[in-house]
Order: C-alpha cells, then structure tokens, then sequence
C-alpha cells in the first residue's frame, strides 16, 4: 500500500505553510529583538569623571614622585625599625651586670670578720687569724657563687679562678700562701705575716675592682 504523488506533495504543502506561519509569529513576538544593525547610544561620560581624569594626567609625574617616596620612606622604615632593635638587643647585654659584683663581700661582713681576726692576733694566735680571713673568705664566695665556687675547690682553685677579678684574685691567692706555710710548711705565723694579711684581705673585700 503507498502514498500517490498527489498526497506527499499535499502533506509537504500543509508543513511548508504551518512553517510560514511559526515564522509571522516569531517576527510579531513582543520584547525580541532580531535587527542587530546597530548597538544602542552609550550614555555620555559624566563631567566629574573626565575632570577628574584630567587633574589626574596633570600630576601624574607627581603621584609618581610621591609614590616612589613613599615606598623608599617604608623601607627606609623598616632599616630603622631593625637598627633599633639591635642596639636595644646590644644595650640589655651591657646593661647586664657582671659576675664580678656578685662576687664582693658585704662591707659589714667583712669588718665583722677583721675585728675577730684581730681579736686573735691580740691573743698572739697569729696563725689561726690569717687562718680565720682565708676560710671566711672561702665560705662567703661559696654561698654567694655556689655555681662557680664549689665547696670542693681548694683555695689554690678558687685563686685561679678567672672570673674573679686580678686584683681581688692576687689577694686573696697571698692569703691562701700564708696559710699553707703556717699550717702544712711547719712555719709560724707572726705579727708581720697576720699584718700582711690583713692588708691583702682589705684589698680582697673592699677593692674597687668588684665593680
């Protein structure tokens, strides 16, 4: 069973016209827009903007002075910033005290222990005084620099200690002589060697070389 020439020729009418029309519709439609000639008018520049534009373009060489200004003046900032903290950084390092003063016998501690030294030297006990002014001394810079001057150091080792400042060191070190000679050389003490003595203890505990 087929289709007449006579029936495919109509079918292809009826679809050409119902094409036709979809067309008309299409161009009828409201809110479409099919001519794309021309792009609508852009709205004029306003005229605060192109003044402004302007001003801009004449100081333009200016804002790029005062640009660049400002950038080497933040830089110039930041150098300035780190110097500051390094000298403060260098500064609390010297502001540090040193070991040395920790190191000085208190005035009346030493005074104390000169009048009893003195009181055995008038008793003629020479020997045991310059005794007394080296193991005072001994126990003194114990307690006060326990972690550099232990008790187990002899008087030769506390003497040799460098962080004990040279003239305090050289006294007490003559001290500490006077004593082996007296009690371990088997040579008694007198009143020139406690006078001696007394001097170098002086030197020990009030030298200005603490500070």
């Amino acid at each position: 069973m087929g289709i007449s020439l006579v029936q495919a020729s109509g079918a292809a009418g009826a679809a050409e016209g119902k094409l036709a029309a979809a067309h008309r519709a299409l161009l009828h439609a409201r809110g479409l827009q099919l001519d794309f000639k021309g792009a609508p008018p852009q709205p004029p520049t306003p005229k605060w903007l192109l003044d402004l534009g302007k001003a801009l373009a004449e100081f333009g060489p200016v804002l790029k002075f005062v640009f660049w200004g400002g950038l080497a003046l933040g830089a110039a900032l930041i150098v300035v910033f780190i110097i500051r903290e390094l000298l403060a950084s260098r500064a609390r390092k010297v502001a540090k005290p040193t070991a040395r003063v920790d190191w000085r016998p208190e005035e009346a501690v030493a005074r104390a222990l000169l009048e009893s030294a003195d009181r055995l030297s008038a008793e003629g006990q020479y020997g045991e005084a310059i005794h007394l002014l080296l193991y005072r001394s001994i126990d003194d810079l114990v307690g006060r620099r326990p972690g550099v001057v232990r008790p187990a150091l002899t008087s030769r080792d506390i003497a040799a200690l460098d962080a004990m400042p040279a003239g305090p060191r050289g006294a007490f070190a003559r001290i500490a002589e006077r004593v082996e000679r007296s009690f371990f050389g088997g040579r008694a003490a007198d009143a020139a060697d406690f006078a001696a003595a007394r001097a170098d203890y002086e030197a020990f505990a009030f030298a200005e070389a603490w500070s």
